[in-house]
């Protein structure tokens, strides 16, 4: 009885998450669907579950210096993406796996990459139990990308660099999209587009992501 509750309550908190969505204007019917079912609190360790309120309109601390971006962010990224059922994304920094979910539930492709080797393993956890789709969780730094998988139709990047790596650049294909938060302090989503041949730049609003961590030298 006290589980179901719990569940309850957890419901009532994701349909009150997607009311705010809404607010902020979310439009995609198919996102909201997806994040109005997707049990938002199992990506957080459960060893912090009750320290945060996961369905806030807030990030939430995972460990390690890690957070779960912001219900809107997750949101607002996904739908400038702009990708359906099929598309192969690549995501860099699958922190709690949570975007990567939601790109799974979807239907698209996902891989992505995480270099926090508990995280990787905490996310491969998750969404193997709540059956996420096509998602495969890779070890490593990320800053390159992943080229022996490309070229990618959509690129997600959810810590910022300095500036955007031109192996990522590289990894998109035509047609493809990018969107990556860049800048050190003050940062700001910026959205890519490779269409005929030609790399299209658009800015975004301003966030605040942990920084990338560059690859060794």
């Amino acid at each position: 009885m006290m589980e179901r509750s719990r569940e309850n309550s957890w419901r009532k908190q994701r349909e009150a998450m997607v009311k705010q969505l809404r607010r902020y204007g979310i439009r995609n019917m198919s996102i909201l669907k997806v994040m109005s079912e997707l049990p938002r609190h199992e990506f957080i360790p459960e060893e912090r579950r009750n320290e945060v309120n996961p369905y806030g309109d807030h990030p939430c601390s995972i460990g390690f210096g890690q957070t779960i971006s912001q219900p809107y962010i997750v949101a607002h990224m996904t739908e400038k993406l702009g990708l359906g059922p099929g598309a192969r994304v690549l995501e860099i920094g699958t922190g709690s796996a949570y975007q990567a979910a939601v790109l799974g539930r979807l239907g698209m492709e996902v891989f992505t990459v995480e270099r926090i080797r508990e995280l990787a393993e905490h996310a491969r956890a998750v969404l193997s139990r709540l059956e996420c789709g096509s998602v495969v969780v890779l070890e490593g730094n990320g800053y390159d990308g992943l080229p022996e998988h490309a070229p990618f139709d959509g690129i997600i990047v959810t810590c910022a660099p300095d500036d955007v790596p031109e192996s990522l650049v590289a990894q998109m294909g035509e047609g493809g999209r990018m969107i990556v938060p860049v800048g050190a302090v003050a940062q700001q989503l910026i959205l890519f587009r490779r269409e005929h041949g030609e790399l299209r730049r658009e800015k975004d609003i301003m966030v605040r992501f942990v920084p990338m961590v560059k690859r060794p030298e």
